[in-house]
């Protein structure tokens, strides 16, 4: 199941044709800020990039369906000097339109899936501050996480497309070692950053994060584990806490609801 619960549309796989995919394995055309420049061109004109690169495209030349379209949109929306929180997720949602390469996020629109509504959730309870949202998980609050990456939360996910129905369909196909040199730069870049790592799956790059950061574990926000121990993710506080953080080191606190 992907990090970020299994949870795809009721429309299934029929609609996928007529929803945003990837159409071609063509970087140069993925807008990215300058800024992360120097490590995506090194991905991809490593051995690693150039594998990623023949296996989608044989994916795509095979009729697989490939979400999303834009996989560097976080690149796009949150330059790194601008970088104040890392929150990791795993592969994009697989059903059609909802990726839209933000991790946690679904395009506007969409009923927000189990994960994220536990991610709201917490913020409600402690911020004092609740957004509306009605039972059903569509309407007054979206799920599209865009205005976060607008302040500076890198919603990244550690593999950066998938197929159509088939989570985890391209995990270990090189992407990870691109988000893994991601991480590492924006934990060089000499800015205090707040790295939120859920579920084991995330607490893997916990020893590739040095320096004078502050580092947030707890489980994942699924219903499957958000309540579990040993760190209960519902009640983990982590959106207080770093907003906290960032204040007393002179960082603009983000404004979650």
């Amino acid at each position: 199941m992907s990090a970020q619960g299994n949870f795809a549309s009721d429309d299934g796989g029929s609609q996928a044709a007529a929803s945003e995919c990837l159409t071609a394995w063509n970087p140069t055309l993925w807008p990215i800020d300058p800024s992360w420049a120097p490590v995506v061109q090194g991905f991809l004109a490593s051995p690693t990039g150039l594998k990623l690169g023949q296996f989608i495209k044989q994916r795509l030349a095979e009729g697989a369906v490939i979400y999303p379209a834009q996989p560097l949109r976080a690149l796009a929306l949150t330059p790194l000097p601008a970088v104040k929180v890392v929150i990791l997720g795993q592969d994009p949602y697989h059903g059609p339109n909802q990726a839209h390469g933000l991790a946690f996020s679904v395009k506007h629109g969409n009923r927000i899936p189990p994960s994220l509504r536990n991610i709201f959730k917490e913020i409600d309870q402690g911020t004092a501050q609740p957004g509306a949202m009605p039972d059903s998980g569509v309407g007054l609050r979206s799920g599209s996480l865009e205005a976060w990456a607008q302040q500076g939360v890198l919603l990244l996910n550690t593999c950066m497309t998938v197929e159509d129905g088939a989570p985890g369909s391209h995990a270990k196909q090189g992407w990870e070692a691109l988000t893994d040199a991601l991480i590492q730069a924006v934990a060089e870049a000499g800015r205090p950053v707040v790295f939120m790592l859920w579920g084991a799956h995330a607490q893997t790059k916990r020893e590739l994060i040095k320096g004078e950061h502050l580092v947030l574990m707890a489980n994942h926000p699924s219903p499957l584990s958000a309540n579990r121990p040993p760190q209960p993710f519902l009640g983990c506080g982590h959106f207080v806490t770093a907003n906290a953080w960032l204040q007393a080191r002179g960082r603009k606190v983000i404004n979650w609801s």
